[in-house]
Order: C-alpha cells, then sequence, then structure tokens
C-alpha cells in the first residue's frame, strides 16, 4: 500500500504542474485572442480569414460561426457580455442590439458605404433574393416559366418548389417581405400557405438548401439567393433564373465592434478595420452588391426589380413577419 501511495505522489506530482500549465496556456491563449462571431456562410468566412491571414492577425483571433437566430439571440440576449469582440450579422439584428443594450463602440476608422448606417457598424456584404428554376425538370414536368412568387402556389408546382423557412433563415425573410409588400397580410397568407404547401419536404432551413434542391432536380423551381442562381447558370447547370414581379428584396450583412476592456478593444477595432477594408474585394465576387463608392458589379448581377420593404427591418418586424409565416401553415 506504501508503494502504490508512493507512486501516485511521484505521478501527481509529475502531471499537476503540465496540467497547470496546460490550463494557464490556454488562458493566456483566450486573453490575447479576438473572438470573432459571425453568421456568414462558408464564403463570407474565408474572406475575413484570408484578409486577416495576409494583414498578419493569423492565430490572433477565433472566429466562430452562428445560425442567424443563434447569434442574434445571443446578442439580444447578453449584450455586451457575448464572448464576442467582433460581429458580423445582419444589420437590423445590430441595431436592435444596440438599442436595447448600448453594446457596440463607433467604429473608429473611416468607411464610405453607399447608404448612411449608424457609426457603430459597416456593411460587408449583401444578398438578394429571387426565384430560380431547372429548365430540364420545367420542361419533363411540363411547367410554364413562373414570372411571380404568386405563380409558384399553382397547384401543378405542388411538391415540386424548394423555399427557405424565415424561423431558420434570413432568405426566408426577403421571401416574406416580398410576398406581404405585394399583397398585403391578407393576401399575402393565402399565397403563404400555397407556397408552403407546394414545397413539401423541401421548405429548407438554410438560404442555401432551396438551389441545392433546384440543382439536383428534386425540386422544380425554388426561391433564395440571386447570386447563387447566377453563378449556377454560368457554371454550365440547366438553372435559369427570373427576377419576380414582386421585387428584389435585399439585406445587408454588417460588422461592429462589441464594448469590452480597451487593450482587446484596441486590437479588434484593428482587426475589423482590415476586414472592411481588404475582404471587400474577395466578399463582392461571392455576393455582388455594390456597398461602397467605387464598387462595380457586372449587369449580370444586377436585379431587376430592386425593393425595399416599406417599414424599417427590426427584430421586432422579423418576429411579426415569423408569425404570419407560421399562422399560415
Amino acid at each position: 500500500m506504501k508503494n502504490v501511495k508512493t507512486l501516485l505522489l511521484a505521478v501527481l506530482a509529475i502531471w499537476i504542474p503540465v496540467l497547470l500549465g496546460a490550463c494557464s496556456s490556454n488562458t493566456a491563449s483566450g486573453e490575447e485572442q479576438i473572438v470573432i462571431q459571425t453568421n456568414g456562410d462558408e464564403e463570407a468566412v474565408m474572406a475575413m480569414k484570408n484578409a486577416l491571414k495576409e494583414a498578419g492577425y493569423e492565430g490572433k483571433y477565433v472566429l466562430q460561426s452562428l445560425g442567424t437566430s443563434e447569434l442574434g439571440g445571443k446578442l439580444i440576449a447578453e449584450g455586451d457580455q457575448v464572448e464576442a469582440d467582433i460581429v458580423t450579422m445582419s444589420s437590423y439584428f445590430l441595431e436592435s442590439a444596440q438599442t436595447k443594450h448600448s453594446m457596440f463602440i463607433p467604429l473608429t476608422f473611416s468607411s464610405v458605404p453607399l447608404e448612411t448606417t449608424a457609426d457603430f457598424y459597416s456593411p460587408i456584404l449583401a444578398i438578394t433574393g429571387s426565384i430560380f428554376v431547372n429548365t430540364e425538370v420545367l420542361k419533363q414536368k411540363g411547367l410554364d416559366m413562373p414570372e411571380s412568387i404568386k405563380d409558384l402556389t399553382a397547384k401543378e408546382y405542388e411538391g415540386l418548389i424548394a423555399i427557405p423557412n424565415i424561423m431558420d433563415s434570413s432568405t426566408g425573410w426577403l421571401l416574406i417581405q416580398a410576398i406581404l409588400s405585394e399583397y398585403g397580410e391578407e393576401e399575402g397568407k393565402a399565397i403563404l400557405k400555397g407556397l408552403i404547401k407546394n414545397s413539401g419536404p423541401h421548405l429548407e432551413s438554410s438560404g442555401s438548401g432551396p438551389i441545392k434542391k433546384v440543382q439536383a432536380g428534386e425540386a422544380a423551381a425554388g426561391f433564395g439567393l440571386r447570386h447563387q442562381a447566377v453563378e449556377a447558370k454560368e457554371s454550365g447547370v440547366p438553372i435559369e433564373f427570373i427576377d419576380p414581379a414582386e421585387g428584389n428584396f435585399s439585406l445587408t450583412e454588417s460588422l461592429a465592434v462589441v464594448k469590452k476592456d480597451s487593450d482587446k478593444t484596441k486590437l479588434a477595432m484593428e482587426m475589423a478595420e482590415v476586414i472592411i477594408k481588404d475582404a471587400r474585394e474577395e466578399l463582392i465576387k461571392h455576393y455582388p452588391v455594390a456597398l461602397y463608392e467605387g464598387e462595380k458589379v457586372a449587369e449580370k448581377n444586377k436585379p431587376a426589380h430592386p425593393k425595399n420593404f416599406e417599414a424599417p427591418l427590426t427584430v421586432e418586424l422579423l418576429q411579426k413577419h415569423q408569425d404570419i409565416f407560421n399562422s399560415s401553415k
């Protein structure tokens, strides 16, 4: 027994300092690293990482990808106690979080966006909605080319359309905005009911879900991100995109710096400037919407019917539109 105790003490004497050192190292690393939380998809994350690497910040940050609803919920619930030092998020969520918590600080670097924004955030990308179809499936099924979102509620499209769910996806809100703006709440609910019925198993939890289903031929038509349909067509896939009669609505995602201690805030602000100024060249290739003076996009990437919702976009408005969507099921 005595020998066993002696052996255990010897082992502990060796490993306790090692474990404590590891914990200390991890803590120190965590204190030094900037935490970036984003709702951006893979292309956006890669553009930010590339810009930060080029600027010499590799290893000095941790980038965490979260869903829009998850990250938005954290901002609204936690305020400046959120783990993040930098947030890239749908602009309306940033504005609502700032109104509730005053959790972001004014940006100390200059940028010249095309549209005036609050001083605590700057846009990094924008997404635009449209209809798209698989022309081969359309032909096989004998379906007419849709010209509007309402056209997708026709009986012949039952089980053959893919749409994003507003409960999970910001892209789903682009769909709801177009419907409610054009038809109002009463008729809009009827159209939503038809869309939900016709989508069947293709009510998608991500903005990229519909284009994947349409490309695979599992659905004949869908609603989703316009730039993805343009890219698919360019790659030779039998995809055609249609700017709906109801309009092409857009959402902007922006960057903000969270109030933290001064040392971390200074480093976070430096990284934020790099993302805004150096990542745009790559971002605009994936999200071809001009946001800053001097930026240009090809004609193919300009929607035919750009529109903005008549009311300011807020978390409260999103919740109202989610309720309308759920009541239409």
